[in-house]
């Protein structure tokens, strides 16, 4: 059973920086397409940044320039570093994986994916 775990997660004031961290047990990191995905109160979980199994990323509009995802195929590791955090990234944070073999383009649809964490939650204050 793949379960991702998410850590990282706190509060900041806006401007600072957090790096989130999901690793999945039983999980091919080489393989899939693996994201992380945001939900703030009252909102629908939308995609933050995804990445593809040979490392193309796409990227929400709102957090283009500030946020990476990046992996770690040896560590079996998915990373966000969001850098000059603003208040509205405000939300729990959900990381994400695909159940096929492979992914040659990078999805942004919740129903995408299979396997999710149970999130980490992320507040940042002005």
């Amino acid at each position: 059973q793949v379960q991702p775990v998410e850590s990282g997660g706190g509060s900041v004031q806006a401007g600072g920086s957090l790096r989130l961290s999901c690793a999945a047990s039983g999980y091919t990191y080489s393989s899939g397409c693996m994201g992380w995905f945001r939900q703030a109160p009252g909102k629908e979980r939308e995609g933050v940044a995804v990445m593809t199994s040979g490392g193309s990323t796409r990227y929400d509009d709102s957090v283009k320039g500030r946020f990476t995802i990046s992996k770690d195929n040896a560590k079996n590791t998915l990373y966000l570093q969001m850098n000059a955090l603003k208040p509205e990234d405000t939300g729990m944070y959900y990381c994400a994986a695909d159940s096929r073999s492979s992914c040659a383009i990078p999805s942004m649809y919740a129903g995408y994916y299979k396997y999710w964490g149970q999130g980490t939650r992320v507040t940042v204050s002005s």
